[in-house]
């Protein structure tokens, strides 16, 4: 038998449909998107996500996640 993880599964990221492979974790989609967690904000389903609690979130179907990525300049 298997699980919709197991299977894979689509969220809606930054307004555009993004396929989850079997890792649903929030952490594992940041490493995946090469992110650095230091200079990023996430948003899932209109509520931000705190750093100290980006481990224990897993994506579901549906799920809405906006990243914002903060950019230096000058």
């Amino acid at each position: 038998m298997t699980s919709d993880s197991d299977q894979g599964f689509s969220i809606e990221l930054n307004g555009e449909p993004f396929p989850i492979g079997d890792d649903t974790r929030l952490v594992a989609l940041i490493e995946r998107l090469k992110l650095r967690r230091g200079r990023i904000a996430i948003e899932l389903n209109q509520s931000v996500v705190p750093k100290a609690d980006w481990e224990g979130v897993r994506l579901k179907p549906g799920d809405k996640l906006e990243i914002v990525n903060f950019v230096g300049g000058g």
